[in-house]
């Protein structure tokens, strides 16, 4: 082989990458991906670049308007612009770190405008500015910012825990009114519960005593007509003494012991004749 033939090399660019060719330390030109022909020592790649969709995270600590120190958690995507990969490739010598510095100016200068609760409430607008800050910025140095998206909010552990206790008395203090409620209810419907059975308690004596009396009464009229020349009081006098005799019956089924006198039956007869007006009737007669 020829001297000439030795001063041709082959180089080999991935897919989805851009090579960037020198002439003499002078950028020359960008390959693209596939097999491509240099002359060397003359000519040679200085470096690739990536035209995939790549993410940056950054974490930053900044302050809320009340005072409550918060980390933020910021995911940037973007990508290299294949017209622009001469001014990606010399224009910034760390593209990261920019994109990092300028995360960090827009949330340092976002985030302490809002209290800790609003903060969390807008993260979309402190994407939405962080977005419009670095596309704005970073596209003069050949990278397109494709979106911007806050991951995480951490606040300081006893802030998230104070924030879980006034949460959590809350939630107790509603749960206590629901519970006093459901009680009130309780309570109300016991006592009409109650209410109706005494009710209905009620007028089951009034119908018992109802029926009672007519019982007696039915039975009066009978014994008066079966019994030649009985009266009501006769009646009356055996049914008080019957009465009586059941009382004591119930009262020894007991085991309570009561004084017994005979004469009892007879005062108990003369009250209630005072009270029927069985002895006005007699003086009237």
């Amino acid at each position: 082989m020829s001297n000439a033939e030795n001063c041709f090399c082959l180089v080999c660019v991935r897919t989805q990458s851009v090579a960037i060719l020198e002439d003499l330390g002078q950028f020359k030109n960008l390959l693209e991906p596939g097999l491509s022909c240099i002359v060397w020592p003359c000519q040679a790649i200085a470096g690739e670049l990536s035209l995939r969709l790549q993410q940056l995270d950054v974490m930053c600590e900044t302050k809320t308007k009340d005072s409550v120190f918060i980390k933020v958690g910021v995911a940037v995507q973007y990508r290299v612009v294949v017209e622009s990969a001469y001014d990606a490739y010399y224009r910034l010598t760390d593209p990261r770190t920019q994109i990092r510095s300028y995360v960090f100016d827009v949330v340092r200068s976002t985030v302490p405008r809002m209290e800790l609760d609003e903060a969390f409430a807008s993260k979309g607008d402190i994407a939405d500015a962080t977005l419009h800050q670095l596309r704005d910025v970073m596209k003069d140095y050949g990278y397109e910012i494709i979106n911007t998206l806050v991951t995480d909010m951490d606040p300081d552990p006893k802030v998230k825990a104070s924030m879980n206790e006034i949460n959590a008395n809350r939630r107790l203090k509603e749960a206590a009114s629901h519970k006093a409620e459901a009680k009130k209810v309780q309570q109300v419907k016991n006592a009409e519960a109650e209410a109706e059975a005494r009710y209905l308690s009620g007028l089951g004596v009034a119908r018992q005593r109802k029926a009672i009396i007519e019982g007696l009464q039915s039975s009066v009229c009978e014994f008066e007509r079966d019994v030649e020349g009985a009266t009501s009081k006769d009646v009356v006098d055996i049914l008080m003494l019957s009465q009586y005799m059941d009382t004591l019956t119930q009262v020894g089924a007991n085991s309570m012991i009561l004084e017994h006198d005979p004469s009892t039956v007879g005062k108990l007869q003369a009250s209630v004749g005072n009270v029927l007006g069985y002895d006005e009737k007699r003086k009237s007669k």
